[in-house]
């Protein structure tokens, strides 16, 4: 993803101390400074046409959610429920609990 373009301007950013500091120390884990870092972060929104990942408010707590990925599971065979033929058997084993 290196570029062979001529680094000519500056980019100036502030933020909290801490936050950097963090940061800092997470890209150093991967070997690259926080300036590296960003460069990629503006290369791969270059390549994507945009930010290159979900910017969004998550529309359902995380119980909705897991409710709605179970049903997805079920409706695609990954996970297996018990199934009733007919409304009838699901209420009388219902009422046998």
């Amino acid at each position: 993803m290196a570029t062979t373009t001529v680094k000519d301007t500056n980019f100036n950013m502030r933020m909290n101390k801490q936050k950097k500091i963090s940061l800092e120390e997470l890209y150093g884990s991967l070997g690259m400074t926080l300036a590296e870092a960003v460069n990629i972060f503006f290369e791969k929104s270059l390549m994507e046409g945009g930010i290159p990942f979900d910017v969004r408010v998550p529309r359902y707590n995380r119980e909705t959610e897991a409710a709605i990925q179970e049903a997805k599971d079920i409706m695609n065979g990954k996970k297996h429920v018990k199934s009733y033929a007919t409304a009838s058997e699901l209420f009388a084993e219902l009422d046998e609990e």
